[in-house]
């Protein structure tokens, strides 16, 4: 069994910063692409960005120059900066990971259960 675990969301002011966390544990034999997708009220799960192994990432055009995902590869976890932050990134983050435990032979989507980021004055 596997978990993926966020940490970091909270209030904001336009403007401001946060930074989201997690980290996976668990029968970990090994992870492929991390990242992180959000939902808005109303809306559906959207990609916020994604990161290889080897740390390629691609980012939505929304946050594209405002938001930074990194990973360590030997701790298993992805952090989310998010700088300039605008209302609209108001929703829940998800942590995202492609992953293979030991005890199967092909790899599944696993997901934490979320952290709020609300923007607000």
């Amino acid at each position: 069994q596997v978990h993926l675990v966020e940490s970091g969301g909270g209030l904001v002011q336009p403007g401001g910063s946060l930074r989201l966390s997690c980290a996976a544990s668990g029968d970990i034999f090994s992870i492929n692409v991390m990242g992180w997708f959000r939902q808005g009220l109303g809306n559906q799960r959207e990609l916020v960005t994604l990161i290889t192994r080897e740390g390629n990432t691609n980012y939505a055009d929304s946050v594209k120059d405002r938001f930074t995902i990194s990973r360590d590869n030997a701790k298993n976890t992805v952090n989310l900066q998010m700088d300039r932050l605008r209302p609209e990134d108001t929703a829940i983050y998800y942590c995202y990971a492609i992953m293979r435990t030991s005890a199967t032979q092909y790899e599944s989507n696993y997901w934490g259960q979320g952290t709020q980021v609300t923007v607000s004055s």
